[in-house]
C-alpha cells in the first residue's frame, strides 16, 4: 500500500485510485473548478499533490462559479478558504443578468436531466469566459502559440451512469480547434449532415464537439478522482485538513444547488427544512412559471412534506441521487 503525502499534511493510504496523471508541466494554466462541495475539495487536494511534485503550483487557478441565491450559504467563502489553504489564486465567475430562479420564470420551465441549461448557462459559460481572460493574460505577458489549459473537475463515476461513461482524461475539442482529430470530426459531421443524417444519429466518435479549445488555446479535461468512492473522498479531505460544508453534517449527501433538479425526493425535503425561505421562493417560481419543478414532484409537495416531516436524527444522511 503506497503512502502519499501533501507537504504540511499527514500521509494517507489510497489504493489504485488514480488514473494516469497528465503531464502537468506541459500546461500553461491548470484550472481547478471548486464548488465548495466534498468532491471538488478532494480533487483539489489530489491536484495539489501532483502539482507540487511537478513544480507547477504557480500555474493553478482555482475557480468558483457563483450561483447566487440557489446555492448553499457560505459556499463561495468556503471555496475561497479551500484555495487559500494551499496558497492558490482564486477567481469567482458569475453569469450576468437574471438569477436561475428568475430564468425559470422567464423561460416558463425548469431545467431537467435532458436539458440542463442551468449547468451550461451558470457554470460552463462563465468559466469559459475566465479561460479566455487567462489566455489573454498570458499572451499579453509574451506567450506565443496556443495556450495549453488543463481543466480539472471533481466528477466521480459513482455519481451517475452518465459520469461513469466519462473518460478520466479527454481533449475538449471544438469546430475551431485546429488539431487533426477535431478537424476530422468537423468534416465527418458536415458530411453526415449533407447526407441527411441528423446530429443525434451521428456516431459519437465522429460527432463534432463544442468544447473550449480554439485556435488560441488547447484545452484538456482531467477528472483526478473519477474512480474514487465517497469513502475515498472523505479520507482525502480528512488528511488534507480542509473544512467541509456544514450541510453534510445536517444530512445532505451532496452539495450542488440547494434544490437540484436531479436530487432525490428525500434530499429535496431535507433541503426545504434547512432552507425554508428559499423553498418558498422556488414554490413561487413554480407557480409563476406554471411548470412543475419536476414531472414526478412539485415544489408544493416538497414544501408540504418538509413542514410535516420531523427532522432526521443528527448524523443521518438522506438518500443520494444520480446526476
Amino acid at each position: 500500500m503506497a503512502r502519499r503525502a501533501i507537504p504540511g499534511q499527514g500521509a494517507f493510504d489510497l489504493v489504485e485510485l488514480r488514473p494516469e496523471v497528465p503531464d502537468l508541466a506541459s500546461y500553461d494554466v491548470i484550472l481547478m473548478n471548486v464548488s465548495g462541495g466534498k468532491d471538488s475539495q478532494a480533487a483539489l487536494s489530489e491536484l495539489v499533490l501532483h502539482a507540487t511534485a511537478a513544480g507547477v503550483m504557480d500555474r493553478i487557478v482555482v475557480v468558483h462559479a457563483d450561483l447566487g441565491m440557489v446555492e448553499w450559504p457560505g459556499v463561495r467563502e468556503l471555496a475561497a478558504e479551500h484555495a487559500a489553504h494551499y496558497g492558490l489564486r482564486f477567481e469567482v465567475v458569475r453569469r450576468e443578468g437574471s438569477s436561475l430562479v428568475e430564468r425559470v420564470e422567464e423561460r416558463g420551465m425548469w431545467p431537467s436531466a435532458d436539458n440542463r441549461w442551468c449547468t451550461s448557462d451558470f457554470k460552463r459559460g462563465p468559466i469559459r469566459k475566465l479561460i479566455t481572460r487567462l489566455v489573454r493574460e498570458l499572451r499579453a505577458a509574451g506567450h506565443t502559440g496556443p495556450v495549453r489549459v488543463l481543466n480539472v473537475m471533481g466528477l466521480r463515476a459513482d455519481e451517475s451512469a452518465a459520469r461513469r461513461k466519462l473518460p478520466p482524461f479527454a481533449h475538449d475539442g471544438s469546430r475551431t480547434c485546429p488539431c487533426p482529430e477535431c478537424q476530422r470530426r468537423r468534416k465527418a459531421t458536415e458530411a453526415a449532415k449533407a447526407a441527411g443524417i441528423t446530429t443525434k444519429k451521428i456516431p459519437a466518435k465522429d460527432k463534432m464537439q463544442h468544447g473550449a479549445s480554439n485556435t488560441l488555446r488547447w484545452v484538456d479535461t482531467w477528472l483526478p478522482i473519477h474512480s474514487w468512492s465517497a469513502a475515498d473522498v472523505w479520507t482525502a479531505i480528512f488528511a488534507a485538513g480542509t473544512r467541509p460544508h456544514p450541510a453534510y453534517a445536517a444530512g445532505m449527501p451532496r452539495l450542488s444547488c440547494v434544490f437540484c433538479i436531479l436530487a432525490s425526493r428525500a434530499a429535496l425535503v431535507r433541503a426545504a427544512q434547512l432552507q425554508p425561505a428559499l423553498a418558498a421562493r422556488y414554490l413561487l417560481a413554480e407557480q409563476l412559471a406554471g411548470h412543475r419543478f419536476r414531472l414526478d414532484v412539485s415544489m408544493a409537495e416538497i414544501v408540504a412534506e418538509a413542514a410535516a416531516a420531523p427532522a432526521p436524527p443528527a448524523g443521518t444522511l438522506v438518500a443520494c441521487w444520480e446526476g
